[in-house]
């Protein structure tokens, strides 16, 4: 079967971190239509697993989400400035540095996500950071009001549980995790 096929396409909107288009499509049957589209780069999630005090714990971020209103728990995550492609790896000790203070002795990548596949060419790539050291955070200046703090295990289920997280890359990333741990 034939696939859709961009026939022309204009930039309706550009800032520091996406740029939106819409695209004229033509169908497989032959139909014209209009696609809008979000393009922002990829972006790295880590998941900051410690077990050097006797008992497994993850940290996490909470900042204030503004198109919702609320300040939301998640994984540490994000881009650069510039809509920037960088190394996913090198993007996850930024970030991960960025926003916690935490460096990671290693980390293993865990998969990769498609934000909203139906609207946005947004994917990201999960990492899993071991060997924790702490030290200070380099938050930028949108993140002034980012807080972070250590979970253990059970705290964090039962969070997602409870809707304390409804970060979907943070669920997913999860997710990935608990099947990577599976023999």
């Amino acid at each position: 079967m034939n696939s859709i096929r961009t026939v022309g396409s204009r930039q309706v909107y550009r800032n520091n971190w996406l740029t939106m288009r819409e695209d004229a499509i033509r169908r497989p049957d032959g139909s014209s239509g209009i696609y809008a589209v979000v393009d922002k780069p990829t972006y790295a999630l880590v998941i900051p697993r410690d077990s050097s005090t006797g008992t497994e714990r993850f940290h996490l971020v909470e900042q204030f989400r503004y198109p919702l209103g609320l300040r939301r728990w998640e994984f540490p995550q994000g881009t650069v400035p510039g809509q920037a492609d960088i190394d996913p790896a090198e993007l996850a000790a930024r970030e991960l540095r960025e926003e916690t203070g935490l460096r990671a002795e290693s980390m293993s990548e865990l998969g990769l996500l498609d934000v909203a596949p139906g609207m946005s060419s947004q994917r990201g790539r999960v990492f899993l950071a071991i060997g924790i050291t702490e030290g200070p955070h380099e938050r930028e200046h949108e993140e002034q009001d980012m807080r972070s703090a250590w979970f253990p295990r059970a705290e964090v289920e039962k969070m997602i549980r409870d809707g304390a997280i409804t970060d979907a890359q943070t669920i997913a990333a999860w997710t990935l995790m608990e099947l990577a741990e599976r023999p």
